[in-house]
């Protein structure tokens, strides 16, 4: 199966929607109960359910979940030097990104004798849940672990999939030890959902969750973040998914393969290219079939084929159109002038710009974050940043003359409101100070 190409201007509202539709996902209700079964069954037994769990889903046969001291030792001689290095170049971009992000305490005076502040603390006990299914994932490590440790969060816990054979992908021991979590434990799914979010004997429970991962893992995370004695998640997702927008000078092998880079994640994933030139559409589908025959993931792309498309647009400003409102993950700019389009992206988990800015960068060692909203949620939440790891708190307070001169204000919004414990909290202080007078 090849691309799709549909031309835009032919279209009416409804083509146009349809046009722009995602994967269907499996059955949302179907999910959330194999979910909720999960998530019971772990908070009910714990460490042994995650063994279970293990050789159920992962066909692991564990002793305990927790890696150890000498897992770790034996990881990193699974690794070559240049692996290492590039686990090591990778996380140094991505703090320095990150630690730039640090924002400093904010205190001012809003009115004689009445002081705001702005107060930063770290989430106590964060969750970090890197997948190991089809592609180990050490980049998450790195995006999920280095904002922890630059916003301090005191206590880190690590989550990842066992391999049949009862490890924890080298790769991503190596990633955790450098990131500085050391507490790394063998389990997947919505069942390490469960155990991050309420707890087992082996592992402490969590105040928020962050990471991709499956529907069923999605699933679990929001179930959690619903339930007060669980924790809450970074932000919501579905499929990976690219957009790219490019005209007659971009080059069709660069577009391509941005294209297939992004749908051999998963067979739901998504790659749309929008265009003005049909001369570069007609390049970019032979460049795909091409470039597909020769890569490994060949049973994925050639599902995931399916949900790829080319639309034709009569000019960048309806392209622009277009990305807005599809809100990708990542979006991708291959034009003449690509900084000129930034203005008027408004809806984008992550943008790369110019031709040699591939989403493999992001996804890897450029400094940016790869933990991004997908399935439309760009429209409304942003990437993973250090603020997801800490809370901001405000502070206020009154000097006597403060409330003199505010305090005759709250009570009168009081009194609008009905609330008149509201208004006697102040008044009570004005007679006070009335009467010391």
């Amino acid at each position: 199966m090849t691309m799709q190409t549909i031309n835009w201007s032919d279209l009416d509202a409804d083509g146009r929607r349809r046009a722009l539709l995602r994967p269907r996902l499996e059955s949302q209700q179907d999910i959330d109960t194999l979910a909720r079964s999960i998530i019971r069954e772990v908070r009910k037994d714990g460490d042994a359910a995650l063994l279970r769990f293990a050789e159920r889903f992962d066909r692991a046969r564990l002793q305990s979940v927790q890696v150890t001291p000498a897992e770790f030792d034996a990881a990193e001689g699974k690794l070559a030097a240049k692996q290492i290095a590039a686990i090591e170049t990778a996380i140094d971009n991505v703090r320095r990104f990150h630690a730039a992000q640090l924002s400093a305490p904010l205190s001012m005076e809003v009115m004689p004798g009445v002081t705001c502040e702005r107060i930063f603390r770290p989430i106590p006990a964060v969750g970090l849940y890197v997948p190991a299914g089809s592609a180990p994932l050490p980049s998450t490590v790195i995006m999920v672990a280095v904002p922890a440790a630059l916003a301090a969060c005191p206590e880190r816990v690590l989550c990842t999939p066992p391999a049949a054979d009862g490890s924890a992908n080298a790769a991503v021991l190596v990633a955790a030890r450098r990131c500085g979590v050391t507490r790394v434990f063998k389990a997947g799914g919505a069942q390490a959902i469960a155990a991050m979010a309420y707890g087992t004997a082996s592992i402490t429970k969590v105040d928020k969750i962050y990471g991709p991962g499956t529907a069923l893992t999605t699933a679990a995370k929001q179930i959690v973040a619903a339930d007060p004695e669980g924790a809450a998640c970074d932000l919501p997702a579905g499929p990976s998914e690219v957009l790219v927008i490019a005209d007659g000078s971009a080059n069709p092998a660069f577009v391509a393969a941005d294209l297939l880079a992004q749908a051999e994640h998963d067979v739901r994933a998504q790659a749309i290219l929008v265009t003005d030139s049909a001369a570069l559409a007609a390049a970019v589908t032979a460049e795909f079939d091409r470039q597909r025959g020769t890569l490994s993931r060949k049973s994925i792309l050639q599902q995931s084929a399916a949900n790829c498309r080319i639309i034709l647009v009569d000019n960048l400003a309806t392209a622009l159109a277009v990305s807005n409102d599809y809100a990708p993950e990542h979006l991708i700019v291959q034009t003449q002038e690509p900084r000129a389009l930034l203005e008027g992206i408004i809806n984008a988990g992550s943008i790369f710009l110019g031709a040699w800015s591939p989403e493999s960068m992001g996804d890897y060692c450029s400094g940016t974050n790869h933990v991004l909203p997908t399935y439309g949620y760009a429209r409304a939440y942003s990437g993973l940043s250090l603020t997801d790891f800490q809370k901001r708190m405000t502070v206020q307070e009154l000097t006597a003359d403060g409330i003199r001169g505010l305090g005759p204000v709250a009570e009168t919004l009081a009194a609008l409101e009905g609330l008149d414990a509201h208004e006697r909290a102040v008044t009570i202080r004005l007679e006070a100070l009335g009467g010391s007078a």
